[in-house]
């Protein structure tokens, strides 16, 4: 019976200085983190989070922060909103460590980026097809653009030797079915016109 004692006291001394000598190597911030978390924090830079983000622009970047605490691995973060498609939400006692992140201050970076783009566009309107393939010329005139895209497709269908007579033809074929297709559309807008 005594060695049994003996054998308990010697497994309990040494689970104690192996719990002692593991818990002297965290600092004291480590220490706050993992008893406020749960779990002990890996260490996550802000390029890690927004690599994530860049992949995932809709996910908060609380709840990739939290995840990458957790995991360490942007990779293995990747994958769960692959397979999820959504990180669960941090939990209040994270933001007793990690302040809130600030979406209005990202917010107006992204308007900025977006106001130019609203604005070029007022300015300089979007070239048509017709403008695209230069066929100003060839809108007035009946080049027999009123045929279906499937005439103009057998019409055409012989197999050029040259590639710059295959290319001029590939050419002509997109400029007839760009003149069919304006050609529909604007009998499209005149029978709404008639009907209202």
């Amino acid at each position: 019976m005594g060695e049994v004692v003996n054998v308990l006291v010697a497994i309990a001394v040494v689970v104690f200085v192996v719990r002692w000598a593991t818990s002297s190597k965290d600092t004291p911030q480590e220490k706050s983190a993992s008893s406020v978390l749960g779990f002990r924090p890996k260490n996550v830079t802000d390029g890690m989070v927004e690599t994530v983000h860049s992949m995932f622009p809709d996910i908060p970047n609380d709840n990739i922060r939290y995840d990458l605490l957790r995991t360490g691995s942007i990779e293995i973060t990747t994958n769960k909103l692959l397979e999820r498609g959504f990180l669960p939400p941090p939990p209040e006692a994270y933001y007793t460590l990690y302040p809130r992140t600030q979406p209005p201050a990202a917010r107006p970076a992204q308007q900025q980026q977006q106001q130019p783009v609203a604005g070029s566009s007022k300015s300089k309107p979007t070239p048509t097809l017709i403008d695209r393939y230069n066929l100003k010329d060839r809108v007035g005139v009946d080049t027999g653009a009123s045929e279906a895209p499937e005439d103009i497709a057998a019409k055409s269908s012989t197999w050029e030797d040259d590639p710059k007579k295959r290319e001029a033809t590939l050419r002509e074929r997109k400029a007839q079915m760009v003149l069919a297709a304006r050609q529909r559309l604007l009998a499209q807008q005149q029978k709404a016109e008639g009907s209202s």
